[in-house]
């Protein structure tokens, strides 16, 4: 399907009408839009990189970012999920759209989404019920179950960048996503619409909008997480630099993409009980850490937890779902090991714990530096040696209050659903940098950009 520029001020001249001529010039405006995207200029059709910001919900802890939906276009406000399958939002709640269309069964669009038929629909018709329509799965990864969602199509819209700015907004129709119930909704935070999924699916984001725009645009994205509720941080989809400004100097740019350094992705499954039985493979984003060090100071650690079994158990995830990094537990007490020895020779001393952290510290003798508090590194070192993901004070240490601050990593609790030894978290992620390229099957990352002096948020919107 081409793409347009969309021009939402012309919706603006329909507000004064009566509604025949509202109808009468809608209908003329999607004409128009609908034959002029036949014959769209070159830019407008292949821009190579398109941009999204990303705020952080102070109470959740989550990561939300937004873009235009249907005509009139709407604003949506989604929680980013790394990992995820597909976009799916809510359409119970005032969901309209003049552009909107469910996919049917037997259509080449139910069958891109792997979804399966409903013939009848036994609730009220509209976005989320229709009859000889096709059904995906709604997964709400936050609050860890799924439920269903119609497959629909509808008109997307969001900004192109030249990577040093956001640049005119660019859509396109027959863009593919989940309609859902707003009981779908449990657990994400307040305003959230549903959920945009950056998995390694046909029909997750980088994907889908790879494939609409004829190969144009990569799959590849990068996402760069804010560490404050204040600001955005940004998402990067296609083929683009990475261009911000120093704290110092606004006008001043930098293109971090030349700090990037690589690894490979693996591909992981669901768990079963036994490799005989192998599981399906899953959209997320996995890679295999080696060993980690403290103070650059190597910890033990049984490794045959950070190798990948075909049960679906081991290995390390990319994840921005959950608020802190998770360690199996033997990983985790060796680590707390480690770093309580390096930071005792400060005469920092421990306190009580606060949850969820189970070791804390009192603040008193730790002095900040510009990569935040100063205590030991934490290194994460992966498979191919020269390649480590250094962690400082600003992604280690969790400010609980003035004098108190938190090892900010989570001890895992063994349960039958454990999959992962290491789920690295958002918070870990935060001021980093982090590129997935589908197509070479590799991550990329930074390591802090306050290095720099940069930080996510300082990206021109």
């Amino acid at each position: 399907m081409q793409a347009n520029l969309i021009f939402p001020s012309s919706y603006s001249l329909i507000l004064s009408m009566d509604s025949s001529a509202k109808f009468l010039l809608l209908s003329l405006l999607i004409s128009f839009s609908l034959s002029h995207a036949q014959t769209p200029s070159k830019s407008s059709l292949k821009p190579k990189a398109l941009v999204l910001p990303i705020t952080k919900d102070s109470s959740t802890l989550q990561y939300l970012t937004r873009l235009n939906l249907g005509t009139p276009l709407v604003l949506k406000n989604l929680v980013v999920d790394l990992g995820g399958q597909h976009l799916w939002i809510d359409c119970d709640t005032d969901y309209h759209s003049l552009t909107y269309r469910p996919g049917h069964c037997g259509s080449a669009t139910c069958s891109q989404a792997k979804a399966f038929c409903v013939s009848i629909c036994l609730n009220p018709p509209g976005p989320n019920c229709n009859n000889n329509s096709c059904i995906v799965d709604a997964q709400n990864s936050v609050f860890g179950a799924g439920t269903t969602a119609h497959v629909s199509l509808d008109t997307i819209s969001f900004q192109s960048t030249d990577g040093s700015k956001a640049g005119p907004p660019v859509s396109f129709s027959n863009f593919i996503f989940g309609c859902a119930h707003n009981f779908s909704l449990t657990s994400l935070a307040s305003g959230a619409n549903g959920m945009i999924g950056l998995g390694k699916e046909r029909l997750a984001f980088p994907s889908q909008l790879s494939s609409l725009f004829g190969g144009s645009l990569r799959r590849k994205f990068a996402i760069c997480l804010p560490s404050t509720s204040k600001s955005n941080g940004v998402l990067f989809l296609g083929d683009s630099p990475y261009q911000f400004y120093p704290g110092y100097n606004t006008s001043k740019a930098i293109d971090v993409s030349s700090r990037l350094t690589y690894t490979k992705l693996h591909t992981n499954y669901k768990r079963t009980a036994t490799p005989r039985l192998q599981g399906a493979q899953v959209p997320e984003y996995f890679v295999k850490i080696t060993s980690i060090l403290v103070n650059r100071k190597p910890i033990p650690i049984n490794t045959t937890l950070l190798d990948f079994h075909r049960t679906g158990i081991g290995g390390s995830r990319i994840t921005t779902v959950k608020p802190y990094t998770i360690l199996e537990s033997s990983i985790y007490d060796s680590l707390v090991k480690a770093f309580d020895t390096e930071i005792a020779t400060w005469k920092v001393k421990k306190v009580a714990a606060v949850e969820p952290f189970r070791d804390c510290y009192s603040k008193g003798n730790l002095a900040m530096s510009p990569l935040g508090l100063a205590v030991p590194d934490i290194t994460f070192v992966f498979e191919n040696k020269d390649v480590s993901w250094d962690m400082y004070g600003a992604n280690s240490m969790v400010e609980i209050s003035n004098d108190v601050v938190c090892l900010g990593f989570l001890r895992g609790v063994t349960e039958i659903w454990t999959t992962t030894s290491i789920d690295i978290g958002a918070y870990q992620l935060q001021d980093n940098l982090v590129q997935f390229d589908l197509a070479a099957s590799r991550m990329a990352f930074t390591n802090t950009l306050l290095l720099e002096e940069v930080e996510c948020s300082n990206f021109n919107f």
